[in-house]
């Protein structure tokens, strides 16, 4: 499947970096990554929603990956639903917007903006988040800020941080998250502004989705990493009775980086999901 890189504006100073696959004019599926990651995470997820006949946008947020990143160093949620909102714009609707984590978050907000979507899929993600697992996440992105010196160290701390996960023995794919700066040492390349932007804060979503209307008519799915330390039985409970059709796809095995650790259950569980309640034409 062929995939064109584009550039989409969305602020003065600001361009978004996005891959596009599939047929335009079909129905669109917008995919957003998670804190820290970049689009390369979603890659096999965008082919194969091309396939099933979608028009797939695959974009690096704000401060991530290929992504301008804020001048001001601003990283409020409402700034990235807006960001959303104009990448979907790339496509035409109906639109399904697919986040996991910070991109849920994301695309959460943009549904209580008012770009309401003819499905959403959460990806291990939910307002009411377990706060050890959000502390370990911060811990991790603010670990290191004078980097690495090789992929080597930054793969250790990755193993340190997940351990669960197998440690690949090819580590060029470090790349995509890290730059090779002029000092020799490598960097993760995203704005660690984001981690002290106070604006950035996502816990007043609840009280607007509080008071949405939308949760009654947008078919939502929630895939669930059952080893995930982000989201709980408490944090499920929590979205069921704000959105009281949501949908849930336990995926054994995986945590919170669901897509990574399960990524073929994961790409099925989504895409029957989808072509279930936004078939393509």
């Amino acid at each position: 499947m062929h995939t064109d890189t584009i550039r989409i504006p969305v602020a003065p100073g600001v361009e978004i970096a996005a891959d596009v696959a599939g047929r335009p004019g079909a129905p669109t599926v917008v995919l957003g990554h998670g804190g820290g990651q970049t689009r390369h995470s979603w890659d096999k997820a965008e082919h194969q929603l091309a396939d099933a006949g979608y028009y797939a946008i695959n974009y690096d947020l704000r401060g991530h990956g290929d992504s301008d990143w804020s001048p001001d160093g601003g990283y409020a949620i409402e700034t990235r639903a807006r960001d959303l909102i104009a990448v979907a714009g790339v496509g035409s609707g109906p639109f399904a917007l697919v986040g996991a984590s910070l991109g849920g978050l994301t695309a959460l907000m943009a549904a209580c903006l008012g770009f309401e979507p003819a499905a959403l899929v959460l990806v291990d993600i939910v307002p009411k988040m377990s706060q050890k697992g959000v502390a370990k996440i911060r811990s991790f992105m603010t670990a290191n800020p004078d980097g690495f010196v090789s992929l080597e160290e930054a793969a250790d701390a990755i193993s340190a941080y997940y351990p669960d996960r197998p440690r690949p023995r090819d580590l060029s794919g470090l790349n995509k998250n890290l730059r090779l700066h002029p000092d020799g040492r490598y960097r993760w390349h995203w704005d660690l502004r984001m981690m002290t932007d106070q604006r950035a804060d996502p816990r007043h979503m609840i009280a607007l989705l509080d008071a949405a209307d939308w949760t009654d008519r947008v078919p939502t799915l929630l895939v669930r990493g059952m080893k995930s330390d982000i989201v709980d039985d408490e944090g499920v409970a929590d979205l069921r009775r704000r959105i009281p059709h949501l949908e849930i796809a336990d995926i054994r095995g995986a945590g919170h980086m669901v897509a990574g650790d399960r990524n073929d259950e994961f790409n099925a569980a989504v895409i029957e999901f989808l072509t279930r309640v936004m078939p393509p034409r």
